[in-house]
């Protein structure tokens, strides 16, 4: 296939995707109000960049970092009308159907046009991709950052671009990444010690000597650093104590460290309940000093059930990969706007494509292999120390997606060797 096909193929793909996801959109949340959940902040804190104010408590007004600000910043120029959030809306709709490209791309850079278009297919159709987009949220922003990840490490990595610019841009896109969710921040020291370790092939193009390696990883952290300024530098003086990328961890901790996360039906879940009955939840407090309390709350809570903990890290793990608490994550993706047959959709869809990622996961070449771990592994820390549910898994969404190409691709190559005649064969007689 050449470029101009692919290329043609690539939005032929993207425009059926975009169709489908807009007339969800359309028929389904264009009017709908927002519920209570992260959706209202990211909305109002897109419409405050839009009066000059920035990120503050949508109740009391205080200061926040609460979420990523990079979901809200991109819904800024569609935030500035009376009724904003349709098109917020469709900014993530937009997010989406990029995300398709990109993976197109992605494939291609794998494995030739044919995985790209299949990859690209594949992520069009996906329910897990397709559920987020029309969300006020911010998992349609974060999967398209770790798809653009993933292309630009794969070009320093594997296709041996270790120059300045294209270390400079996979730094910057990881901190783009991190703007969109804070755990991506541990893209920054990963990729910075794949660059390290991975010396250069015999053939590539870049030196392999270990101090111009080590210049690689600190150009990609350094650039990382560089973007993520403009939204730590403000964290460190805005509030009552320093803060750096967000102030969500106790919160986050503490709703995932109580008796309903622990035992009942909820184990291994997150619940805000914990948060908003428990001592330490006071709006009027500074979020700065209202977050160590509560992280002080759940490390002590974590202390006291640390004969429990084994079997609630399990459970978040089963949780993540849609193996237990059905009823409670159908009524968390419900309770996030996503419906429930559209959320039933993204199980079934997972159950199918898993083990077909699996299986592409170990085609891969080396280097390709380490490198589509990351998310997985991100995912998988992530799930440990805090909760399992889809928001979290969303992050290795792309990887499942592109290595489930790879195994589609190998199985129909594999179907066509089975099926060519040997090459001296001799011809069948007539009948």
């Amino acid at each position: 296939m050449d470029a101009a096909r692919f290329r043609l193929n690539l939005a032929i793909v993207v425009a059926v995707g975009f169709v489908w996801r807009l007339g969800l959109l359309v028929v389904d949340k264009w009017n709908q109000e927002l519920l209570f959940n992260d959706s209202i902040y990211y909305s109002a804190w897109a419409k405050q960049l839009t009066e000059g104010r920035f990120f503050r408590e949508v109740f009391n007004d205080l200061p926040t970092a609460e979420h990523g600000p990079l979901t809200s910043v991109l819904m800024a120029p569609v935030s500035w009308m009376g009724d904003p959030v349709p098109f917020q809306r469709l900014v993530t709709v937009i997010c989406g159907t990029v995300t398709i490209a990109v993976i197109g791309l992605l494939g291609r850079a794998l494995g030739g046009a044919r995985l790209g278009i299949v990859a690209a297919a594949i992520a069009a159709v996906y329910a897990n991709l397709w559920i987020n987009d029309g969300l006020v949220m911010s998992e349609s922003v974060s999967v398209l950052a770790v798809s653009a990840v993933l292309l630009s490490a794969h070009r320093v990595l594997v296709d041996e671009h270790r120059d300045v610019r294209s270390l400079a841009i996979l730094g910057g896109l990881c901190g783009l990444a991190t703007l969109a969710r804070s755990e991506l921040a541990l893209f920054v020291p990963i990729l910075a010690m794949m660059v390290i370790v991975m010396a250069p092939r015999p053939d590539g193009d870049a030196a392999s000597s270990v101090q111009e390696r080590m210049v690689g990883g600190g150009v990609l952290v350094a650039t990382a650093i560089a973007v993520l300024l403009p939204w730590v530098v403000p964290n460190l003086v805005r509030f009552e104590r320093p803060a750096l990328l967000s102030t969500n961890d106790g919160t986050t901790l503490l709703g995932s460290y109580c008796d309903a996360s622990f035992f009942g039906p909820n184990k291994g879940g997150w619940t805000i309940e914990c948060v908003f009955e428990h001592p330490t939840y006071d709006v009027e407090v500074d979020a700065t000093v209202r977050g160590p309390r509560q992280r002080e709350a759940a490390f002590d809570y974590a202390r006291d059930h640390l004969g429990d903990l084994p079997k609630v890290v399990a459970a978040r793990i089963l949780r993540t990969v849609d193996l237990y608490g059905f009823d409670t994550l159908l009524e968390s993706d419900v309770g996030d706007e996503r419906p429930r047959w559209a959320a039933w959709t993204g199980i079934v869809s997972w159950w199918a494509l898993a083990p077909l990622a699996i299986i592409g996961w170990f085609l891969l070449p080396g280097r390709s292999r380490w490198l589509f771990a990351m998310p997985v592994a991100t995912v998988f820390v992530v799930a440990a120390v805090f909760y399992g549910g889809h928001r979290i898994r969303s992050t290795l969404e792309p990887v499942v997606v592109v290595c489930a190409a790879v195994a589609v691709v190998a199985a129909t190559d594999l179907i066509r060797r089975t099926r060519r005649p040997a090459p001296n064969a001799p011809p069948e007689p007539a009948k």
